[in-house]
Parts: structure tokens; C-alpha cells; sequence
């Protein structure tokens, strides 16, 4: 049987998902064509039902749930792993944080978990731009733009270098959510097509496990398959990124883990009327 998967190029997805693809664990069966995009593009997907399995945003799934059920491994959730918001220039003697609300803000895609973690923090900034993950940097240090004030939010690989770009910290929306919550931050999880049977999803969530596992057992070697996805990005902040976001919820999201999740749905679905049973969107093992 063949499955449709989408994740990301970065490191962490790619560590996690090597030994599945690439069948250095028995698959049982299952073949899997792999779709590799920026997390953005793998949320429209998601809420088109486009793939049999992906990993998307926790920030969005409320919006894919018609389609999908959530597994309880691959996934990406912790502390201390949150975008960070970050400008070319430091905040003015005075100003204090609410000033951001005047700044033009570049967010890596509308439908994620980074815009829902800046909302939360800025309700009222309201000039956004979206764009994808790795072009928010380039657009800061272009002083050419007619933006303004401008501040981006940072996820994945960029938390390691904007400060070698000159680039500064405004704020850890993460650390921010921390203290907001007292939950670890959930970034993106893998979901899967409800009409597959419980059986299917079980046995993908398990396969998934191993895979990390497999992954775990052989580090620090990094995967031919993470290096060649890693885009021209040097070996230590590959193993930065797989440090930061790969980890024992990656295996299973545990009690905790979907009380963080939990959460998000809460936030997202305020004043609505008939909320999501977090108990129907994971998977039963």
C-alpha cells in the first residue's frame, strides 16, 4: 500500500522521517511518495485533505480536522522552541513593546503556528506580510522597502543565524506563551486521513516511532537525506535544529503534550459555540 506524506525539508523532519523513506526499518508493507514543502503550502494542502498523512501546524489544525486525526508521534513540541520576533534595529529609548502594534510584521505563512503564538502575544498589530520561512531575513535587511518600522518572525533553522546577519531580538513568542499557559510549546504535529482505519493509523504512528528511534540510536551521524535537504546549511546548525526540536514528544506527545494541544484549539475556537472534544482528534492507541 502506498501513502502520500508531506513534511518539511528541515532537518528535524528529515531526521525523523529517513528511516521511514528510505526503508531502513521494515515498513510492513507500506511504501510512502513523499512531498517535501514549506510548512505553509503542507497547511493548504491539509485543509484541501491533499495527502494521506503530513505534518502541518498546531496553530492551524482546527482547520484540517474535517480530514484528518492526529497521530501521536513526529511531531514537534517543547520548551524553549518558539519563533522568535526579531528586526534590524533595536526598539527606541521608551518604547516598550506595544509599539510593535505599528510595525509592518513579516510572518512565515497566515495559517501556522508563528502567527497564532505573534497574535497572541499582538492582538492589535494588524500590518502583516506573509511569506515563506526563508525569505524573511533578506526582506528585514532591505532597507529599500517602503514598509516602514518593519520586525519578522522567525522559525526552524533562522533562530540560529539572524544574529550573524546583524539582526536583533525583540521577543521569544515562545517564552511568552511559557508564562502565558505554564504548557510546552506545540509547533506542528502529523496527522492523518480519518478513513483510514484505527488499525492503518496505529500501525503509520508506531512505524513513525521507530523511525525517530532509528534516527536516535545513529545520532550524532547525520543521514545522507538530512544533508542533502539541509540546503547548503552547515553541519552544526543541522544538529542544532535536531537538538532543539526533535525529542522525547517527538516519540509520543504524552499527557502534557496534548494538554498543550489542547490548548491552542481552545484559544483558536474562543466563543465558539460547539468546541472540539480534544478526545476525538488523536488517535487511540
Amino acid at each position: 500500500m502506498k501513502l502520500t506524506l508531506g513534511f518539511s525539508p528541515c532537518p528535524n523532519d528529515t531526521f525523523i522521517f529517513d528511516a521511514l523513506v528510505n526503508r531502513k526499518i521494515d515498513t510492513e508493507g507500506l511504501q510512502f511518495e513523499v512531498l517535501l514543502e514549506d510548512v505553509q503550502t503542507l497547511n493548504q494542502w491539509a485543509m484541501e485533505g491533499k495527502l494521506d498523512l503530513t505534518k502541518v501546524s498546531y496553530g492551524a489544525l482546527q482547520l484540517m480536522l474535517q480530514h484528518y486525526i492526529v497521530l501521536r508521534s513526529g511531531g514537534a513540541l517543547g520548551n524553549g522552541v518558539g519563533p522568535l520576533l526579531i528586526s534590524a534595529e533595536p526598539a527606541g529609548p521608551g518604547e516598550d513593546y506595544p509599539s510593535i502594534d505599528d510595525y509592518t510584521i513579516v510572518i512565515p505563512g497566515e495559517n501556522t503556528t508563528a502567527h497564532l503564538l505573534f497574535s497572541l502575544a499582538f492582538p492589535k498589530a494588524k500590518k502583516k506580510i506573509f511569506k515563506v520561512f526563508n525569505e524573511i531575513e533578506d526582506f528585514l535587511l532591505n532597507r529599500s522597502h517602503p514598509a516602514g518600522k518593519t520586525a519578522g518572525v522567525i522559525i526552524h533553522e533562522n533562530r540560529f543565524t539572524y544574529q550573524k546577519r546583524g539582526l536583533i531580538k525583540l521577543m521569544d513568542l515562545g517564552e511568552y506563551w511559557e508564562k502565558q499557559t505554564g504548557y510546552p510549546i506545540p509547533l506542528g504535529g502529523i496527522v492523518m486521513r480519518k478513513n483510514f482505519s484505527s488499525s492503518l493509523q496505529i500501525k503509520v504512528n508506531t512505524l513513525i516511532r521507530k523511525s525517530i528511534a532509528y534516527a536516535f540510536g545513529n545520532y550524532p551521524l547525520l543521514p545522507p537525506y538530512v544533508i542533502q535537504h539541509a540546503q547548503e546549511m552547515e553541519e552544526a546548525i543541522m544538529r542544532q535544529h535536531i537538538d532543539l526540536y526533535v525529542n522525547d514528544y517527538s516519540l509520543d506527545l504524552g499527557a502534557s503534550g496534548r494538554m498543550a494541544v489542547q490548548r491552542f484549539l481552545e484559544i483558536y475556537e474562543q466563543g465558539k459555540k460547539d468546541p472540539t472534544n480534544v478526545n476525538d482528534i488523536f488517535i487511540k492507541i
